[in-house]
Order: C-alpha cells, then sequence, then structure tokens
C-alpha cells in the first residue's frame, strides 16, 4: 500500500511539469515581436514556454494573469546603488545611494547598473557590500575617476583618470558593462577622451553625464566627435542655461546633430534624477523627434522623493509624452540589454533567466512632475507593478497572485 501512495505522489509531481505557469496575460516581449495574450511557463529558474494555451494541471503553482500584462523584468541602466556609511561620499559607499533590492521589485526592476559609484579603486569593495549581498541583478558602470563619486573636488581629479587600470578592472569583471563619467567642469575635452580610451580597453561603452562650463562645451561636438556608436548620453532631457547645452536651445529648436547622433548610433538615455528632466527641454524634443532608445531613473534618495519617484513612473512619463506600450517596454528591456552587452536579458526565450515583470494598467486622472516641480495633468494611464519574478522566484506579489488562499 505504502509503495502505491508513494508511486501515485511522484506521478503527480512527475506531472507538474512547471513550477509556475501565468495563464492568460497579454505578453509583451519586444525580442521575439510578441504583443499579445499568451501563457509564459517557468521551470528552474528559467523560461520553458510561451504559448496559446498551457495546460493548468502542468503547473504547482498557477497564476491569472488575464487583464494584466507581462513583461521581461525591466532594467533600469542608470541608478545609483554603491550605498554605506561613509560621510560626504554622495554616490560611493555613502547614504545618498540605495540598497537595490528595497527599491527595483515593487516597480518591476529585476537588473539594475550603478553607474560611475565605483572606480577601479574600490569596485571591489562595491562588489563585496552590494553586487554579492543583492538579489536583484546589479550591474555597473565604473567611473574614469579611481575613487568613483564621490562628488565635489575628487571629481575634477584628472590625475585620477586612468584608463589603463580602469580598463583592467572592467575586463576582470563581467559585472562591470560600461565606463562613466560625471560632473566634471571645465572646458577640456581630454577626461572624456581618456573615458573612450578607458572603454576601449575594456570592450565596453560609455556614458556620459555631461559636465558644465561657463560658457558650456558643445553638445553637438560630444556626441558626433568625441563619443562612439553605442556610446549613451544620459540625461537626454536635462541641461539648459548658461553651463550646460540641452539638446533644445532657447527657442525650443532642436539643436543640429542630434538626430544625427542618435543615427549614427549614439544611445539617448532619460536618466530622469532628481535634476536632469525637464518638461520644457523633454517635449518639444520628443514633438520634434528625439525619443529616448532607452528608459532609467538615475534613482538615489533625491530623485526618488522628487519628481522621479522610481522607474514605472518613469515608463508611465514618457507614455504620457507619446510613446506606446510596446515602446517603453522596449526601450525598458531588450534595448537596454544589447546597450549593456547583455542579450541574455530583456526577453522571455525559452532558456532564458525566468526575470519576469506582471502589470496592470490603472485608468484615471493622473499627473507627473518633472525635476523643476513642473506639472503636467491629463495623463489617463498608469502602469502599476503586480508581480515581479526574479530568476524563477516570486519577489514582489502586490495582491497575492502567486499565493494560496488561507484557509480558516
Amino acid at each position: 500500500m505504502l509503495v502505491c501512495l508513494l508511486f501515485a505522489f511522484n506521478s503527480v509531481l512527475s506531472a507538474q511539469s512547471y513550477d509556475l505557469v501565468l495563464k492568460g496575460g497579454h505578453v509583451i516581449d519586444p525580442k521575439n515581436d510578441i504583443d499579445e495574450p499568451m501563457d509564459v511557463a517557468i521551470k528552474d529558474g528559467k523560461i520553458a514556454e510561451v504559448s496559446a494555451d498551457i495546460a493548468p494541471g502542468d503547473a504547482a503553482t498557477v497564476v491569472d494573469a488575464e487583464g494584466l500584462y507581462v513583461t521581461p523584468g525591466l532594467i533600469d541602466i542608470h541608478g545609483h546603488h554603491y550605498h554605506g556609511t561613509e560621510p560626504d561620499a554622495y554616490l560611493s559607499n555613502s547614504f545618498t545611494a540605495l540598497p537595490p533590492d528595497g527599491f527595483t521589485f515593487r516597480a518591476g526592476v529585476t537588473t539594475v547598473v550603478d553607474v560611475g559609484g565605483a572606480g577601479w579603486r574600490n569596485f571591489s569593495h562595491f562588489k563585496k557590500q552590494v553586487i554579492d549581498r543583492s538579489k536583484t541583478r546589479v550591474l555597473a558602470f565604473l567611473n574614469i575617476i579611481g575613487s568613483g563619486m564621490k562628488g565635489g573636488v575628487i571629481e575634477q581629479n584628472n590625475n585620477d583618470m586612468d584608463p589603463k587600470m580602469t580598463g583592467l578592472v572592467a575586463r576582470r569583471n563581467p559585472e562591470v558593462v560600461g565606463i562613466k563619467i560625471a560632473h566634471y567642469s571645465g572646458h577640456e575635452w581630454k577626461p572624456y577622451e581618456l573615458t573612450v580610451e578607458a572603454a576601449e580597453n575594456g570592450n565596453v561603452p560609455v556614458m556620459v553625464d555631461f559636465g558644465s562650463a561657463s560658457p558650456p562645451l558643445s553638445l553637438e561636438k560630444l556626441l558626433l566627435d568625441v563619443l562612439r556608436p553605442g556610446d549613451i548620453y544620459t540625461h537626454m532631457y536635462g541641461g539648459g542655461g548658461d553651463n550646460r547645452q540641452a539638446v533644445v536651445d532657447d527657442a525650443g529648436q532642436l539643436r543640429e546633430g542630434m538626430l544625427e547622433a542618435q543615427e549614427r548610433g549614439i544611445i539617448f538615455d532619460v536618466g530622469h534624477g532628481g535634476g536632469s528632466f525637464f518638461y520644457p527641454v523633454a517635449i518639444p524634443a520628443f514633438e520634434q523627434g528625439l525619443k529616448p532608445n532607452t528608459i532609467s531613473t538615475d534613482l538615489h534618495t533625491g530623485s526618488m522623493n522628487d519628481g522621479m519617484k522610481n522607474m514605472l513612473n518613469v515608463v508611465s512619463k514618457m507614455m504620457d509624452m507619446g510613446m506606446s506600450l510596446p515602446e517603453v517596454i522596449r526601450a525598458s528591456t531588450w534595448k537596454p540589454a544589447q546597450v549593456i552587452q547583455r542579450e541574455e536579458l530583456g526577453h522571455l526565450s525559452e532558456g532564458a533567466v525566468a526575470d519576469v515583470a506582471v502589470f496592470g494598467m490603472r485608468e484615471g486622472a493622473f499627473s507627473f512632475l518633472d525635476s523643476r516641480e513642473n506639472l503636467k495633468p491629463g495623463a489617463t494611464r498608469k502602469l502599476e507593478t503586480e508581480l515581479t519574478i526574479r530568476d524563477g522566484e516570486v519577489v514582489y506579489d502586490l495582491n497575492g497572485l502567486a499565493a494560496s488562499e488561507w484557509d480558516e
């Protein structure tokens, strides 16, 4: 009798081909050109099947996703996560940077890229303290400054810009996906050239947070002469004033070279932040054809409590500006995966890591703020995270879609 029961139990287990099935959701997977209702099955941390009808009995857990959107987990390629307790260190082992797990999954984000918090001198500490301790997949752009983004005069130290050592650390650590320069003040182009040299040494792209100079340096020169195809111009809707050119001039006209640079392969990234997204720049630039290639947050303690909020708020904001839902999902999944040369991410292909987000679309009256508290009312749709799956594990479940009902 016992042998029969064990056989029956083992038969039930073997019949459950999948660990989890997302049933009936509208799948948007730009890499695979899927934009329709489909079922998604997960087994052993991988995408096992995406098809029109997967039998519910084949899964240990079935999630009813009807009326919801199922996408790859979002990839935020501009955040600040080298958190720590060092005083006056800005975004490098500091209070201003954020531990990723508390701010990612609730926004449908499964991969973040810390951009410039660490340089080659302190990357190993960042890896031990954050990358190796996070459920969120954490990647990094090394700062061209060896000691990282510690703010102030430290970021002006040309003597700490070492393209050889920076490139060496990039090559030796697979978590490093790029080189970052930020906040440099002055008319010299040499720091940007050293950053490109480091990126060439590490075989990775550059991300530029364009610094300040009075009069400002030429944005057209940066994008057409200094950077290479595949390099990233972040804070694309920031700038303006006396110290940094915006992509539009004072009359709201798109500057010469902007669309040419994008056609050449320069990646325009939102990088919203606490002071780098302005509707007087974004709206005219967008209307004249300069749409983002990638959507990102520039997440830190300042931006999350300002107009940025979180990744999904920025995605919804770009929908309100005129991007379609498939466009914003592409710009926050498959496209950033390509940009950072991690094409195993950002899609729901069979065998891919099971990083998945499930969103509801809220209908109503919503407003958005830019980084100067300019209010843009009139939005009628906003995405909300229902469920996030990282490496096949449910890591965020707003309404218990994957949970078992309580039995009194």
